[in-house]
């Protein structure tokens, strides 16, 4: 008697875990989807473990919030005074109710609705998939995951308002190591690829290696705590809106370009701000890159680049920034038509070390102004420009000699010194 009991008392408690987290396998096992019971709450995820976490377990893992500061200015060209939430700033997750799952090979796992979702384990050709609706807010806890894929996406979000990616303090691992596969007419060219606007932070550390893109963002794409490595073929993080970076440690070597917003259909988007952070960039095309506007307010930026920085309208208003490049070193291109081809140095302590042959230090294809902050060239030529150049204020080291003479390397250049003052050419 007592063995039956016990026996279906056994029975009984894995009866519960199953229905907790229920397996669902369909298609082959490389491209097979593994869906929820319907029957679990709104927040339902795919799961590929078979035990669901216990509540002890659940509440080892809940940490204090941990929120980041975001030193914004309202003051700039872009005016970023409510441009971070409180939760985009949270380096934590909020684990009450969160889904738990253990990655298993050739098992991908699908989010189709609103939650929180700790994800560990290591398996190879598994793609975590977001498909949930237009207001659902998704987030994503990486907590120790090694996924290792042949042509698809680790992370990959179709449909949601926002998706965060957040790491525990662990260390984590996405990397795709062939040809990236299309999914119909989407090109998914990224680790981390997605529709929707995407926030990356936490405390621990995510290493992207890629055969093209590292992460692509097709919307607004902001980075606010975390150590993020990169390491791919195209570019290193990408975003068609803007790319919006409040703290963090983040590391790029790439082929192209480490940091680049562009949208191919509209030239009046793409930009990029940095109020925070330690980015060390080493790149064989740009640093960063933005089509309309890069405005720096703050952080520490390592450059080692073609070209450094550069976008349509380059304002830097504080931050240390150390550029060593081999074409030009600031530059502010005509890639927007909706803003005047400026570069405007208020603030910040810059150094640029350029190479030798044909490059300039700053070279702005428009005007250029320098009200503050100190710089510090070493060049053959130190500035370019082809519109009118201003000198305010600031400290100007060139090639070792303090200077208040904007020279102009370019013949027949507009005039260069000590001319007007308040006019920034927007």
């Amino acid at each position: 008697m007592l063995k039956k009991f016990t026996a279906l008392f056994i029975i009984a408690i894995l009866a519960g875990l199953l229905a907790a987290c229920n397996i669902n396998v369909t298609g082959t096992a490389e491209s097979s989807a593994v869906t929820s019971a319907a029957g679990v709450a709104k927040e339902s995820t795919t799961q590929t473990s078979t035990e669901a976490a216990t509540e002890s377990q659940k509440q080892s893992k809940q940490t204090e919030s941990i929120i980041t500061t975001a030193y914004t200015t309202s003051n700039g060209m872009i005016d970023a005074g409510e441009m971070f939430t409180n939760r985009d700033l949270t380096q934590t997750a909020d684990l009450t109710d969160a889904k738990y799952c253990t990655v298993s090979d050739g098992q991908n796992i699908s989010i189709t609705s609103e939650g929180v979702y700790v994800i560990s384990g290591s398996a190879s050709n598994v793609t975590i998939t977001v498909d949930a609706g237009d207001e659902d807010k998704v987030q994503i806890v990486l907590d120790g995951v090694s996924i290792t894929n042949t042509s698809s996406p680790c992370i990959y979000v179709k449909n949601a308002d926002k998706v965060f990616v957040t790491t525990t303090s662990s260390d984590n691992t996405l990397s795709v190591t062939s040809t990236f596969t299309a999914d119909g007419t989407t090109n998914t060219d990224a680790v981390i690829f997605s529709k929707d606007d995407l926030v990356l932070n936490g405390q621990g550390t995510l290493n992207i290696s890629s055969t093209d893109n590292g992460i692509s963002c097709k919307d607004d794409l902001k980075i606010t705590g975390g150590t993020i490595v990169i390491n791919c073929q195209s570019d290193g993080i990408e975003a068609n809106d803007s790319i919006a970076i409040a703290d963090g440690n983040i590391t790029i070597k790439t082929s192209k370009d480490a940091i680049h917003a562009e949208n191919d259909e509209d030239n009046s988007t793409g930009y990029v701000y940095i109020c925070g952070g330690t980015l060390d960039l080493n790149a064989g095309s740009d640093g960063i890159q933005a089509t309309t506007i890069a405005q720096i307010d703050g952080g520490t930026l390592n450059i080692t680049a073609a070209e450094g920085i550069e976008g349509t309208f380059v304002q830097i208003n504080g931050g240390t920034i150390n550029i060593s490049s081999s074409d030009d070193g600031i530059n502010g291109a005509n890639k927007s038509s909706a803003y005047s081809v400026t570069v405007e140095i208020n603030g910040g302590d810059i150094t640029i070390s350029m190479g030798q042959g044909d490059t300039d230090a700053i070279d702005s294809n428009g005007d250029l102004y320098i009200n503050g902050g100190t710089l510090n060239i070493t060049a053959q030529s130190p500035f370019d420009y082809d519109g009118q150049a201003n000198y305010t204020g600031g400290t100007m080291i060139v090639n070792g000699t303090e200077t208040t003479t904007i020279t102009n390397q370019m013949m027949g250049g507009g005039m260069g010194g000590m001319q007007g003052g308040g006019f920034r050419g927007r």
